[in-house]
Formats: structure tokens, C-alpha cells, sequence
């Protein structure tokens, strides 16, 4: 049997966990590719036949897809795909598998618009709560992250780049928030890989970083909204070059 990358995997010599997470990767990703379409129905049989696996680690697999939304196992029917409209659209996974297929470039829209509105509320709530001396520490990541862009090390400042922003998101003191770092990650994340980050970001993108973290280490909640909001308004506006060059990719859904 061959994974989505084309290697081979010998069931009888493969771990159920690892059969059960290779199942379930490859059927993930060609529902949210459309390649399974909404609305189309198989069995279990079929899945067992198909990677030549066990009954139990095929339930295993459509058990976890069942949780995420992707699909719906009735008596009698089989198991159908559903919408996208009933994925679990926060889940990690599932954005994985939609930035890897046909929808990437509405999966990185809608990424970047959410962290546009959660990030600047972050950044306000940051310079309230935020103990001393991590204020101090968030300055400091500040100060190595203008060095990594003036260096042109573009490896180490996405690496800071991260650190910075679910930083922000913990200092928040506010658990929801902290908890959606993953989705900001992927949106800096997809920046680099849509060679959207220049060798050497701009000053005034390294600026406003400096400003978000002097403000929040001195309690200005309004400079530190309003520098978030001047990154993420800057960030949604490299990235609408992707949407307006590709256009939006169609997402496997019935609306």
C-alpha cells in the first residue's frame, strides 16, 4: 500500500496507530480536496479493501473523522461526507489538510481575517495583564527579532516571528485566545511559503513589533492594538496578492 507521498507501507509490518494515523491522514486530505465529494457515501469494507487494513483500525480512523465533522456514519446508509460547513474549522488537522489541497488559498484568507480580528485584542488585553517581567522579556524577543530581519536570517526571524506572536497570545491572560496560537501559526507560516517574507522585512514592519512590545511593557493598551493592527492590515495585504492572482480556490462544501 502506498501513502499519499508514495511511500510503501506493509501492513502486516505497520503498527495499527501508525495504519489507523495513515488511514485517516489520507482520507482527511482527499475530503477536504474534494476528491471524496459532499454528499458521497462508502463503507467500512470499502475503506478496509482499499488500504488492506483491519475493521478495527478502519472504525478508528472514521471515528476521528466523524469527530471533526467530516463525516457522518448512519445504519444502513454508510458513511457520508458532510459540508464544510460542519468541519471543525479551529481544528489543526483539518486546516492542515485544506492548506494542503485545492482550498488552500481560502483556508489562508480566512486564517489571516480571524488573526486580524484576535491579535489586536491580544496585544490590548497583553498590556494590561501582563506581569513585569515578562514585559521585559517580550522587549527582549523584540529587540532579537529586528536583528534576525536587519541580518536577513529569514529562518531565525520566522522561528522569533512565532515566538513573538503566541507570546503575545499567552500574555493576553485570556486561555481562549492563548489556544488559537496554532492559527496564527499557519498563517506566518503560509507567508513563507508563498514567498510573501521578504530576505529583509521592512523597518517599519520591524517597528511596530519594537512598539507592541514597549507598549504592553508600559501598559499603553492602545499603542499595542492599534501596532497589531497595523501589522495584521499589512499582513492581509500581502496576502491578497495570492487571492487576487489565484482567485479564491473552490472549498469542498454544498452551500
Amino acid at each position: 500500500m502506498a501513502t499519499p507521498s508514495g511511500i510503501d507501507v506493509d501492513p502486516a509490518r505497520t503498527p495499527a496507530r501508525d495504519l489507523r494515523d495513515l488511514v485517516l491522514d489520507t482520507l482527511g486530505r482527499e475530503i477536504c480536496a474534494g476528491i471524496i465529494a459532499v454528499g458521497m457515501t462508502f463503507t467500512t469494507e470499502s475503506i478496509e479493501s482499499r488500504f488492506h487494513v483491519s475493521r478495527p483500525v478502519v472504525r478508528e480512523a472514521l471515528r476521528a473523522l466523524e469527530a471533526l465533522g467530516l463525516i457522518e456514519a448512519k445504519r444502513r446508509v454508510g458513511v457520508r461526507v458532510m459540508p464544510a460547513t460542519r468541519w471543525n474549522a479551529y481544528d489543526l488537522q483539518v486546516i492542515r489538510w485544506r492548506l494542503a489541497g485545492p482550498s488552500r488559498v481560502a483556508q489562508l484568507r480566512s486564517l489571516t481575517e480571524l488573526r486580524g480580528a484576535i491579535e489586536p485584542a491580544a496585544a490590548r488585553l497583553a498590556a494590561i495583564r501582563v506581569p513585569l517581567n515578562e514585559a521585559g522579556e517580550l522587549v527582549g524577543l523584540a529587540g532579537r527579532l529586528w536583528a534576525a530581519g536587519k541580518q536577513g536570517d529569514a529562518a531565525e526571524f520566522l522561528r522569533l516571528d512565532l515566538q513573538f506572536h503566541q507570546m503575545i497570545l499567552r500574555l493576553s491572560g485570556n486561555e481562549m485566545f492563548e489556544q488559537l496560537h496554532h492559527l496564527v501559526e499557519e498563517v506566518l507560516r503560509g507567508r513563507a511559503q508563498y514567498n510573501l517574507m521578504p530576505k529583509y522585512p521592512a523597518t517599519e514592519a520591524l517597528q511596530w513589533h519594537v512598539d507592541i512590545a514597549t507598549a504592553i511593557q508600559t501598559g499603553n493598551a492602545e499603542k499595542a492594538s492599534q501596532s497589531m493592527v497595523a501589522i495584521t492590515e499589512r499582513a492581509l495585504t500581502e496576502m491578497s496578492t495570492i487571492w487576487d492572482r489565484d482567485g479564491d480556490a473552490p472549498i469542498s462544501e454544498e452551500r
